[in-house]
Parts: C-alpha cells; sequence; structure tokens
C-alpha cells in the first residue's frame, strides 16, 4: 500500500513526489474485529440480577447474596446504601463565571417641569474609573488559545482519524453512583459480578475476630476495537491492597510489568524488518490465580447482602489489587508459556522468546495485556490458539492502543504518543486553554528547598507528579523537568508547583508530540549519548547526569538522574555518567543476545568531557581517581574486551545535555529534531 508519510512538512522538500499522493500520513493497516459482551449465562449461588429489588432472604437460607440497590427510578423509597445521583446544576456564581446583569444600567426618570421639555438626560455611569473588560474567562466566551491551535489531524488518514476521535469521545465515571445511574456501565458492573461469581472467587461469612477487612472500589475502563470503536464498557472490581499487612495477609509479592524499555526495542527491530504487532487481553486475569493466604474483603459499592447481617467477602482467588495477586497470575502463565516452548529473557523476566529454523518469536506481558511479534508468523498464530485454549482470550488485532499509548503505523514507521492522556490531564488541571510555554523548565532554575517557602498540597502535587513520570515514557522531552521536580515529592512548595504547571502548558504547546520508530540501514548499531551537570543543584551541591541509547538508529532508553554522591570535580561528574550509560548499553547488549542478535561492532559511547575519556583509557591510576575506583575498573574492563568505546562529541551536538539542566529554546528543540520526536498532530 503506497501511503504517504507527512504532509507540508518543514524539513522535506517540497518537490519530493512521495509527499504528492492522494493519502496522507497514517494508512490504515489493520481491520480489528469485533468483539461480543462479556455477559455469560445468569450465574447463581451467592449473587443475584443486580437490577432486582432487594428481596429478605429467609433465616434458614444456606448462604447470604449479594445485589445491588434499588435504583430511585424503581422504588419511591430512598436507599441509604447507595445514595441517589443529584444532577449538578450550573452555579452562574461560581469562579470562572460572571455574572453581568447588573451592568445593566436602568433608564433614569427626568422631571416633567416645563424647564426640563426637550432636554436629554444621560444616564448615571456607574462604571466610572474602571477599565474597560477586553478579556473575560466565562463559559460562553472564547478561548484566546484554544487547543485548536495546537493539534490537528489532517496529516492523519480517514481511517486513524476516525480512531483517535473514537477513542476521545468516551468518558468513564468517577463515582460508583454515576455508574449505577447509566444503563451501559450498571450492565458493565453486572458482568463483572456474573465473572466473579462464575469462577468462584469469594464466599460470604461473617466478620471474623481479628481480621481486618480489605476494601474494594470499581475501576471503570473502556475498550476499543482496531477501528477505534467501543468494544465493550468494562468495569472491574479492585481490592484496596495498600491496607494489607506483610506477614498477615500477603508474604511474596512480584509485578508483571514489562519494562517500557524492552517494549521500544521490540518496536524499533518491527519498525526496521516489518515485523507484525498483534495485540491481546486476558478476561479477569488474576482470577486465574489461586489464593493461599487468608484475606477478608468487605461487600463491593453499590452492593449488598440479600440477607440480613453483616457479612464480608472470604476470597478464595486472587483479585486484582492485593498485593499477591500479580505473583499469582504470573505464576500460572510462565508456567504455560515454558510447557508450549518459550524461555523468559534473562534481561526482561515478563518477555518470552522461542528461536526455531532461524525465526524468533516474541511476546511481552504487562499485568494482562500482551504484545506479540516477530518473524514467524506460523509460530505466532500457534500461540494465539494455544493461549486462547488455557486462558479467556481477547484479540484486539495490530496494536494501536496500549497502557494509555497510542500506536500509529505507517510508511515510514512506528510512531508512538500518549495525546490523549496529555488532552486529559490538561482538562483535569483546568490548562486546556491556558497560553502554553515553548521549555519545560527554565533555563538556569533555582529550585530548591528553602526554609521559608510557602507549602502547597501534597497530595495533589504528588498525584502531578506520577502522571508526568508515567508520560515521560513516551516524553524524553520532558525527562530533565519531572526528574527535578520529583525531588521535592516529601516537601512541595508554591514554587515547586509553579514548575509542575510550567511542564503542563508546555505540553499544551505540542500535546501530539512523540517519538517515531522509523527504518535504518544498519539495525544492530547501539550507541549512546551521556553528559552531567557539575553540581548544578543548589541544595546539597549534586551533580545530574542522562544518557540516551539508540538501537537500529532509534531511540529506546533515556534517563536523567541526580547522583548518589557529591562530585569533586567536572571529570568526576562525567565519569560517574559513563558509569550509567555503560550499564544501560550492556543490558541492551543481552538483550539483543536474547533475540538471536549478535553485536559484532564495538558500541559507542559519546562524551564532551576529554578528562573523562582520559581517565578511562589511561592504564596507570591516580591520585585523583582513589574515588572512583570501582566504577574505573568497572569501565576499564569493557574497554579492553572492546565491547564499548567513547568517542568524543563536542558540546554543541551533545544530544544529552537536555537531561542534566535546563537550556535554550534554540538547543533544546535542535536536539530534539535530532532525537527522533515528531509531531504529527502539529497544525502547520
Amino acid at each position: 500500500m503506497d501511503v504517504t508519510f507527512f504532509e507540508d512538512m518543514s524539513y522535506f522538500s517540497s518537490s519530493d513526489t512521495a509527499l504528492q499522493g492522494k493519502n496522507s500520513f497514517f494508512e490504515e493497516l489493520y481491520h480489528g474485529e469485533g468483539e461480543e459482551s462479556e455477559g455469560g449465562e445468569e450465574a447463581g449461588g451467592i449473587l443475584t440480577d443486580p437490577v432486582e429489588t432487594i428481596s429478605s432472604a429467609s433465616p434458614e437460607a444456606e448462604a447470604p447474596n449479594i445485589q445491588a440497590p434499588v435504583s430511585m427510578a424503581e422504588n419511591d423509597v430512598e436507599d441509604t446504601t447507595v445514595p441517589p445521583t443529584i444532577a449538578s446544576t450550573p452555579d452562574p456564581q461560581l469562579p470562572g463565571t460572571e455574572d453581568h446583569s447588573f451592568e445593566v444600567c436602568p433608564p433614569t426618570s427626568t422631571s416633567s417641569n416645563e424647564s426640563n421639555v426637550g432636554q436629554y438626560v444621560l444616564p448615571n455611569r456607574i462604571t466610572r474609573g474602571q477599565s474597560a473588560k477586553r478579556y473575560e474567562p466565562t463559559l460562553t466566551a472564547k478561548s484566546k488559545y484554544p487547543v485548536a491551535n495546537y493539534m490537528s489531524t489532517r496529516r492523519l488518514s480517514k481511517s486513524y482519524e476516525s480512531f483517535v476521535n473514537q477513542i476521545s469521545a468516551v468518558s468513564v465515571p468517577n463515582k460508583v453512583q454515576d455508574a449505577l445511574g447509566d444503563p451501559k456501565w450498571r450492565k458493565a458492573m453486572e458482568e463483572e459480578m456474573e465473572a466473579l461469581q462464575k469462577s468462584n472467587t469469594w464466599q460470604l461469612v461473617p466478620p471474623p475476630q481479628g481480621k481486618k477487612a480489605v476494601g474494594c472500589r470499581w475501576v471503570f475502563t473502556v475498550k476499543h476495537n482496531a477501528d477505534g470503536s467501543v468494544n465493550r464498557y468494562k468495569a472491574r472490581l479492585v481490592a484496596k491492597g495498600f491496607t494489607q499487612t506483610y506477614g498477615i495477609d500477603y508474604d511474596e509479592t512480584f509485578a508483571p510489568v514489562a519494562k517500557m524499555n524492552t517494549i521500544r526495542v521490540l518496536l524499533s527491530f518491527a519498525a526496521n524488518l516489518n515485523w507484525p504487532l498483534r495485540q491481546f487481553d486476558v478476561k479477569n486475569a488474576f482470577l486465574h490465580g489461586e489464593l493461599t493466604e487468608e484475606v477478608y474483603m468487605s461487600l463491593p459499592p453499590g452492593y449488598v447482602a440479600a440477607s440480613p447481617g453483616d457479612f464480608v467477602c472470604k476470597l478464595r482467588k486472587s483479585l486484582y489489587g492485593l498485593k499477591q495477586s500479580p505473583r499469582a497470575w504470573f505464576g500460572r502463565f510462565s508456567q504455560f508459556m515454558r510447557k508450549v516452548g518459550y524461555k523468559q529473557s534473562n534481561s526482561d523476566h515478563t518477555l518470552f522468546l522461542k528461536h526455531q529454523q532461524g525465526k524468533v518469536t516474541a511476546l511481552i506481558i504487562y499485568v494482562d495485556d500482551m504484545v506479540i511479534t516477530g518473524n514467524d508468523t506460523v509460530e505466532m498464530d500457534r500461540l494465539q490458539r494455544q493461549l486462547a485454549s488455557e486462558f479467556e482470550m481477547k484479540d484486539l488485532g495490530e496494536l494501536k492502543y496500549f497502557l494509555g499509548i497510542e500506536v500509529a503505523r505507517g510508511r515510514e514507521g512506528i510512531y508512538l504518543c500518549q495525546r490523549k492522556y496529555v488532552l486529559d490531564l490538561l482538562t483535569e488541571t483546568g490548562l486546556l486553554d491556558c497560553r502554553p510555554i515553548d521549555t519545560p523548565i527554565e533555563q538556569n532554575h533555582c529550585l530548591a528547598e528553602y526554609p521559608d517557602q510557602v507549602p502547597t498540597d501534597r497530595a495533589c502535587y504528588q498525584r502531578l507528579v506520577g502522571r508526568l513520570i508515567y508520560l515521560a515514557h513516551t516524553r524524553p522531552d520532558i525527562a530533565y523537568a519531572v526528574s527535578v521536580v520529583s525531588q521535592f515529592m516529601h516537601n512541595p512548595s508554591e514554587s515547586h508547583m509553579d514548575a509542575v504547571m510550567r511542564i503542563l502548558k508546555y505540553l499544551k504547546s505540542a500535546p501530539g508530540r512523540g517519538v517515531l520508530f522509523s527504518k535504518h540501514n544498519n539495525i544492530l548499531e547501539v550507541c549512546g549519548f551521556t553528559d552531567a551537570d557539575w553540581a548544578g543543584n543548589i541544595t546539597d551541591r549534586r551533580s545530574t547526569s542522562g544518557y540516551f541509547t539508540f538501537v537500529g538508529g532509534n531511540l529506546v532508553t533515556w534517563k536523567s538522574k541526580k547522583q548518589k554522591v557529591v562530585a569533586r570535580s567536572s571529570a568526576e561528574a562525567e565519569y560517574r555518567g559513563m558509569a550509567h550509560g555503560v550499564c544501560e548499553l550492556l543490558w541492551l547488549r543481552n538483550l539483543l543476545r536474547d533475540l538471536g542478535f549478535k553485536l559484532e561492532s564495538t558500541m559507542q559511547l559519546y562524551c564532551d568531557n576529554k578528562a573523562a575519556i582520559d581517565i578511562s583509557q589511561n592504564p596507570v591510576q591516580h591520585d585523583r581517581t582513589k574515588h572512583v575506583e570501582v566504577d574505573r575498573h568497572f569501565i576499564k574492563e569493557k574497554l579492553d574486551a572492546k565491547i564499548i568505546s567513547f568517542p568524543f562529541v563536542p558540546t554543541e551536538e551533545q544530544l544529552a545535555d537536555i537531561l542534566t539542566k535546563g537550556v535554550s529554546r534554540k538547543a533544546f528543540y535542535d536536539s530534539l529534531s535530532k532525537l527522533g520526536m515528531v509531531d504529527v498532530y502539529a497544525p502547520t
């Protein structure tokens, strides 16, 4: 299929015939199949239909039942278990709205005396001395900086544009009362309760003595088909595992969370070698794991026991949210994968590989979401059938939307971004119409902890920074700024919150910016850039180091982090940063070896400090290297084995400079273009 990648991009020649076709950026390459509803047979035993009214069970019943409370529409008697949903009415006096009715001047009555006949009397001016209002942030007023000015879908194909609009159009409820008032979400809750009952997840018992029940909550999400249409509305009952106590409610834990670095490496190979990308979802994955500990949970919100009395759920199967649930599920899943001939990678235990006849098949799992890729399509089809026979699976088609990350594939490569995630974040913080900023952090900033600082809302600050940390998985441009603001999570101030707001305003300038994995000639070329800012932290004078690494010409990993010790010289700070970069390159080397690719050339780590390079290559140890002796021997060993090399790069060409300090606008955007970051949603 002939696909045009970017139209009217500034760095492409206007005479390029490849840009003159009819098709636009992302030509649809996938045709996902729809899914049927998850509803099963009517379950019996401990649960009843949530839409039924509460009926008093007989005292002689063998086991108590759970059912949903009656909605106010079905019964005029108010149910105190689930408060009735109250529709909110806009308040004209809320912040951000103004009532201008008082600005209308009443007509002034005139005298009927003969002396005033024929004279016009001016009305009283009640706005005397007040400046005219040029901009009023009312609900009906137009925004000065609409988000449409910074994002457009004109470069997307019609099919992918439809997909993008579909995933942005659906909203999820935040409260269980709102979900119970919506038929589609109420049905999703019924299906989840039926699935829990079908698997015999719990048993209703009176509250035991000396045991504390774990709370639970509902989490709502929307599953999309490959074309962006709604596949199903999903409600999931999640236990509040943070209230569990070690040694009582759980012992060992493990979360089967794939490394995002590993996923990006697989995407780089998929772009270079044209590997297919398929996505699967396991229904109620954690319910497949057996629970050995004695755990009690409170009744699901929105549901009550049909029998009179106080009851709790004694869990028999693992449930989402429990600390031991991921371990139980992953134990069963990994055992099945080994049974069908797959091996776990030593570089990432959530990556399963199978080599046969010179071909490779890779499966990576993130809790219950799976991505399969490789060059053995026959084995991929076989694995899909084997998984479906063992677990209740859903085939989501080609990879398009994974963990809140939008994946688009076109002629020029694979594009990752978190556009919807950014827009949701800006909407929640009220910055969707804010004035954008060019850079995520000020140059020569002075962010630190001061004795007289004004504190801010710590919970709000931690939540925003946590969301920005997840956003940095596809936005290396904010990695340094997020690293700085995350240092004040325990005691944030207003200046720190202003820095977070600046990052959000920067995101407004390009909500759809992301990382592009394109096709290159040398797919086994591994290199990196490392840099350090000596004594850049004004609080403790520790240095900040950062690195970028590339596989097959594509950016796959990056990191910005404050060093743990104080460096006595810039060479020492750079040397410690080099050690971190070497560790990352060695991890990539081992991962490629697991995938079946052997590196024959030396991995290059570019550094802009000649003193640090000289120390690494000097066979004689000096007094100036005693305090970095471990790092020195580590780096020297890899140099002697010709695994790595340290070529010099001028500071002006050092890509990792934006990971260590705030830089100018020109230097910032020059680095972004070299890193392969593009914005296909840019309006111009």
